[in-house]
């Protein structure tokens, strides 16, 4: 999109930076930190890559955003749940929030991709800092133990996991696939399924096990 197009929307700067941002979370999401760049997240926005670079400067510095910005949805989730109806157990409510998440997928994607960076000296500080706060935030603000915090952690990661795999692509083919994502999504399996459509048409299963 051109810089003359861009002026004749006329949408607010903060708007327009969010748009962003959003667009940036998937492309970084499906393609990681290395295999993204600014001209992909500009295609994706549809705004020019000038755009983008005069919004946020390096690449470094959009990711950085998209990660702020995937740990303070987090974050948000997370509080609102604690916040929530006391009759249902913390641990639930925390999982339900999390898993609700899950319908941008880009989103715990980004997160998975900053903690890996963590030799990073900027971004594997970032995701250091940002992970932390999350398990001071289930062990100082939800009453879970340390234990409990880490233990929710771990299914957390696994879910990410799962989905980064794309494991949803051989659910209708694999049992052990159907088996592993019940467990993992006890709950609304149905609804995160149909939130992560296959890439490809059903086929032969890409998880069995080899043969001997």
């Amino acid at each position: 999109m051109s810089s003359v197009t861009e002026k004749k929307t006329r949408m607010p700067s903060d708007e327009r930076r969010e748009l962003v941002l959003a667009a940036a979370t998937t492309v970084f999401g499906d393609t990681g930190y290395a295999g993204t760049t600014t001209d992909a997240v500009a295609r994706a926005s549809g705004v020019s890559q000038p755009y983008v670079v005069r919004m946020f400067g390096t690449k470094e510095q959009l990711f950085l955003e998209v990660l702020h910005r995937a740990l303070d949805k987090l974050d948000t989730a997370f509080r609102a749940a604690i916040a929530g109806d006391p009759e249902v157990g913390i641990e639930r409510r925390l999982g339900l929030a999390y898993f609700e998440l899950t319908a941008d997928r880009g989103i715990l994607l980004c997160l998975m991709h900053a903690f890996a960076l963590g030799a990073d000296p900027v971004i594997g500080t970032a995701a250091r800092c940002g992970f932390m706060d999350v398990y001071r935030l289930l062990r100082d603000e939800s009453g879970m133990s340390g234990q409990q915090a880490a233990d929710f952690l771990a299914g957390g990661m696994l879910a990410n996991v799962v989905l980064g795999l794309r494991l949803f692509d051989d659910y209708d083919t694999e049992p052990a696939v159907q088996e592993l994502l019940g467990t993992v999504f006890p709950e609304k399996l149905d609804i995160i399924r149909r939130s992560h459509p296959p890439l490809t048409p059903s086929g032969p299963s890409r998880t069995a096990a080899p043969g001997r």
